[in-house]
């Protein structure tokens, strides 16, 4: 946490050189391009944010771990675009000076679902993305993106690929229940999930997410015990509240595994 505000602090200064599809004096390279995936049976639009990387450099998922900072969004500048749903690809643990990091090496492929406020009219997807980029260090760039979505545009193997590595539902990875304990702690409150599920191979890693962006959860402590994968995180106010309130079916517990991952959306009372 510490580290991430420390990298938000800095962002200001060290997103002025950007590295949009450029290179910095580091040696940074990132490109961002907007691909067409055509037109859904329920005419909405698939399109991807992909963000090519240079050799050695990585960034973060939407929960990054400790170690860094979501990407955020901004499609305000976009015409005729009421909604935009994401869909992540499963994401990759890695090690970052020390700390566990969450997210992408070489290339991120983020497709994304969008919803015309007019139907048949056109659709222009214009904004920016912030994210972080790390190698030795890490640093903060800003990707601007305009592109005019093509409807007659066909399947997109690359979007499909994207599409195809996202985490299994809780249905399909067989969970078979998911609890949620949530008791006070120094902080904030303690929540310990207890997911009773098949493995997902190797060293399982849950992430739990709180499900309201004013709230900040730790890096998860994860351990299997039989068929239930138990995993626990603090969770806090990122003003500094000292009490707030946290709704279980707005959780949700991401489990990496060496197999596939799972997105698990809520968890009861237990």
């Amino acid at each position: 946490m510490r580290l991430a505000l420390l990298f938000l602090a800095a962002w200001p200064r060290l997103a002025a050189p950007a590295l949009a599809g450029g290179e910095d004096d580091s040696g940074a390279t990132i490109r961002l391009e907007v691909l067409d995936g055509g037109m859904t049976a329920n005419g909405t639009y698939l399109a991807a944010l992909r963000m090519q990387l240079a050799e050695g450099w990585k960034t973060y998922w939407r929960a990054p771990g400790e170690a860094g900072i979501p990407p955020r969004f901004d499609w305000s500048g976009s015409s005729n675009v009421g909604r935009v749903d994401i869909t992540w690809p499963t994401p990759q643990v890695f090690d970052l000076q020390g700390l566990r990091a969450i997210g992408y090496k070489y290339e991120l492929v983020l497709p994304v679902e969008v919803t015309p406020t007019r139907k048949g009219q056109p659709v222009r997807l214009r904004g920016s993305v912030d994210l972080g980029v790390c190698k030795d260090v890490c640093m903060p760039a800003t990707l601007d993106f305009d592109h005019r979505l093509d409807p007659r545009a066909g399947r997109n193997p690359v979007i499909a690929a994207a599409l195809a590595q996202r985490p299994y539902s809780a249905k399909e990875a067989g969970v078979r229940k998911a609890t949620c304990r949530i008791r006070p702690s120094a902080n904030g409150v303690r929540v310990e999930a207890r997911i009773a599920m098949p493995t997902a191979g190797g060293q399982e890693i849950a992430v739990i997410e709180p499900g309201d962006p004013q709230l900040w959860a730790s890096e998860t402590e994860t351990r299997r015990k039989g068929d239930m994968l138990v995993a626990s995180a603090e969770v806090a106010d990122a003003r500094g509240a000292a009490a707030f309130a946290l709704d279980r079916s707005r959780i949700r517990i991401t489990v990496i595994g060496r197999d596939h991952a799972v997105d698990i959306r809520g968890c009861s009372a237990g």
